[in-house]
């Protein structure tokens, strides 16, 4: 990993990445890898972990690699039930081999409900262990939304990451 004074700052990417997925009976909710305990789980073609997802396409947009949808697309059977943190690792490795390093990630779920910030810590290892990076490079935040909005009605989670990139 490059020390802070070798950093040109023309080398510098910065990636934004968002998603949503609506909750779903009969699911698991799988947030940072984590299976956590809830009545309903998110719907997606993978495992719908939505906090995977945007960090995967902040990392995609720090490169100017498209999207996880262009990537591993909901049409491919190959990805039915994916592991998420399996498709994050494979987008870290692309981030490299555009010869890049990922320096920094910080990310926020939003969710109503369940309370998530027990899990914090175990999202944040499993994050940083599928991108190859130190626990202390990943940040995991999360809020409710004050009962607005869809997360506030407990129709599903968002999330939002940003990431730093250096080029080697």
């Amino acid at each position: 990993m490059m020390q802070p004074a070798m950093l040109n700052l023309t080398s510098l990417r910065i990636g934004q990445g968002y998603d949503v997925h609506a909750f779903a009976e009969g699911r698991r909710l799988i947030l940072g890898g984590v299976d956590i305990p809830h009545t309903k789980g998110l719907l997606g073609h993978s495992d719908a972990d939505v906090l995977a997802h945007a960090i995967s396409d902040a990392l995609l947009g720090g490169i100017r690699g498209g999207d996880i949808g262009k990537l591993f697309p909901d049409t491919d059977p190959a990805f039915k039930d994916a592991d998420s943190l399996k498709l994050l690792a494979a987008v870290a490795d692309k981030v490299r081999e555009e010869g890049y390093e990922i320096i920094d990630i910080d990310s926020v779920i939003a969710a109503q409900a369940p309370k998530l910030s027990p899990y914090r810590e175990a999202m944040r290892e499993n994050l940083a262990a599928a991108m190859g990076i130190a626990k202390d490079n990943v940040g995991v935040k999360a809020t409710t939304t004050e009962h607005l909005g869809f997360e506030g009605r407990e129709e599903g989670i968002s999330a939002t990451a940003v990431c730093l990139l250096c080029r080697r």
